[in-house]
């Protein structure tokens, strides 16, 4: 690391405090996640799949050793690794038409991961697949998926178009009673879920949402036959004549607009709050470059790399080289420069502060080089802390407002006021389109049993929800007291790395597959975490400092619950006190061991 010294702050931070305040304090309502409409009964057709057509088939009554809930990277990976454990009666359940979580739904045009492909795409050394460029779009991410199922055999039992609608334990049996709304009724030894929070859609609650006669739909289930193009790029040929609205500008709207601008005869572009816009700098990967790089045990070496930079611990090399590893060599070059004396958590969280500022003026000094209206440019602007809300990089998304085509409603952080029969409302203007398209994104904050369809039913007929009331309870994120041979494929309370989610995943499945693998070896019926074993974990959770996403100062999104916060149970919707490098670290010695503490087999 370079010893050269850090120039002092150029700017006003108390100015810019008291101005990310007054911003957030526009935008902050007191219906939270209620102002979102639950798309259902008459408005079901906003679920439909335009994708891969529904296939009749008999119900399912047969019983499998494991079924995992859900078929994107939780369910793939987990199924990987218990194929390499010579588990192969294995079963995924997912309500899409084939593999692919979040990325079988969107298919928008230039829909595009946000972190490195070489550390986003789980289990590419064991597929022998090269990702073909540092940042790969939505049709190549799906392939993925595809490539896994096929490379595993996951295909073989797989059941699509398919969610559960009944999990219940059966303790004299020793497994799960599983119920679909295709008629399915089998059983189980074992079951993951991996729903996720990002596959169910959601709508803003606007007035008049049912009364428009044109034409409208979710981002994630685009409308091609409509608009004319494919997920792979073809230009949108069918909106030269079309007036269209997108409401959002969120991480989905950054990657479709510049496509819109360029397509449609007009496109207002309604804006409650802009995303901070990074640079994203893709390139193609050069293939003689990654045979130098993939030689074995590449790709977890460049996973631990990121981590390690991404949450600042000391690292000679940043390998992946992004906007999530930037920030964090920024702050940890200011962290360096501090006196011994000075490293208190007080003087760190201020040197995290500057080099935020720091970043964001960056960020906002680049609507005005890109931007020729100037007043486009600064309503462009994000006037909060860089992961306030989901960091976004893109490279044409302000290129896109000097398109004569495109133009910004912005709406003062108040939102689209309604809906008529000719178009959208803001601020008592009515601006006609043939179409809306809603870039509103997915339900996040609203109960998991809502969003998964069921709730799970564990031993003496106790709800999972009614066990977490207080919050989420758990061992490692993954097991739960009272609910045997039941696995949960997540982030919180284990390594919590949001940057780069996947990464979280792939230690899940790793983990499960040597638990069951035990399980088989030993002749065990049952795996389940100790109560004592779970009231640790979360003791030691408690340790754990306030995360950096999810402040109630942020200005609202689904970070923090649409500004509202977490609630009690936010403390324990957390990680490893000791960060995502220690916990992947100590998660590996747990299951390596071979006497998983904590956990019963019995």
């Amino acid at each position: 690391m370079s010893e050269t010294a850090i120039p002092k702050p150029h700017f006003d931070k108390e100015a810019l405090r008291r101005k990310y305040r007054e911003e957030r304090d526009k935008r902050v309502r007191p219906d939270g996640n209620e102002q979102y409409i639950e798309i259902k009964d008459h408005l079901a057709y906003y679920l439909e799949d335009p994708y891969v057509p529904t296939t009749e088939r008999e119900p399912v009554t047969d019983h499998v050793t494991f079924a995992f809930i859900g078929g994107g990277f939780s369910g793939l990976v987990t199924g990987a690794r218990l194929a390499e454990q010579g588990i192969t009666d294995v079963r995924i359940l997912e309500k899409g038409g084939d593999f692919g979580g979040t990325w079988y739904w969107n298919r928008y045009p230039g829909a595009q991961c946000d972190t490195a492909a070489l550390i986003y795409l789980p289990l590419l050394e064991e597929t022998g697949h090269m990702p073909s460029e540092k940042y790969v779009h939505a049709p190549e991410i799906l392939e993925q998926y595809q490539r896994i199922g096929r490379h595993y055999n996951l295909y073989d039992k797989a059941l699509f178009h398919t969610q559960v609608k009944s999990l219940v334990w059966d303790e004299e049996n020793a497994r799960w009673q599983i119920e679909t709304d295709r008629g399915d009724n089998f059983t189980a030894q074992y079951i993951g879920m991996g729903t996720g929070p990002l596959h169910v859609p959601k709508l803003p609650g606007l007035p008049g949402i049912e009364d428009f006669k044109g034409h409208s739909f979710h981002t994630s289930r685009w409308d091609y036959e409509y608009t004319g193009g494919d997920p792979k790029g073809a230009p949108l040929s069918k909106l030269a004549d079309k007036r269209v609205a997108i409401i959002g500008t969120g991480a989905t709207a950054v990657q479709c607009i510049p496509h819109l601008a360029r397509a449609c005869k007009d496109l207002c572009v309604c804006q409650r709050t802009p995303s901070s816009v990074d640079i994203r700098n893709n390139e193609p990967i050069d293939p003689e470059w990654f045979k130098s790089i993939a030689t074995p045990g590449w790709q977890k070496r460049w996973l631990e790399n990121f981590t390690a930079n991404q949450t600042g611990q000391p690292v000679d090399e940043d390998l992946v080289q992004d906007g999530w590893t930037d920030l964090s060599k920024r702050v940890r070059a200011r962290i360096s420069q501090l006196p011994r004396e000075n490293l208190t958590v007080e003087k760190m969280m201020a040197a995290y502060e500057d080099s935020d500022f720091e970043k964001m003026e960056e960020i906002r000094a680049r609507c005005n080089e890109v931007v020729e209206d100037q007043e486009t440019a600064e309503l462009l602007k994000a006037w909060y802390q860089q992961l306030c809300k989901r960091p976004c990089f893109h490279d044409d998304y302000l290129k896109a407002y000097n398109e004569p085509a495109c133009h910004l409603v912005d709406t003062d952080g108040k939102g689209v006021e309604r809906i008529t029969e000719k178009g959208v409302v803001v601020a008592g203007v009515e601006y006609e389109v043939d179409c809306i398209i809603y870039a509103s994104g997915f339900e996040v904050g609203t109960p998991y049993e809502r969003r998964s369809g069921y709730d799970t039913i564990g031993r003496n007929g106790v709800k999972l929800s009614d066990y977490w009331t207080d919050g989420m309870r758990t061992l490692h994120g993954v097991h739960v007291h009272g609910f045997p041979n039941m696995f949960i494929v997540q982030a919180t309370q284990g390594a919590n790395l949001i940057s780069n989610y996947p990464h979280n995943l792939t230690e899940c499945g790793n983990t499960i597959a040597l638990m069951v693998k035990h399980a088989q070896d030993t002749q065990a019926r049952k795996i389940e975490v100790t109560r004592e074993a779970e009231d640790a974990w979360l003791e030691l959770l408690l340790q754990a400092p306030p995360m950096m996403i999810g402040s109630t100062e942020c200005t609202p999104g689904y970070y923090n619950n649409e500004g509202q916060g977490w609630g009690e149970g936010v403390q324990r919707a957390t990680g490893y006190p000791h960060g995502p490098v220690a916990y992947f670290k100590y998660l590996d010695e747990w299951r390596t061991s071979g006497d998983f503490d904590g956990i019963a087999f019995t």
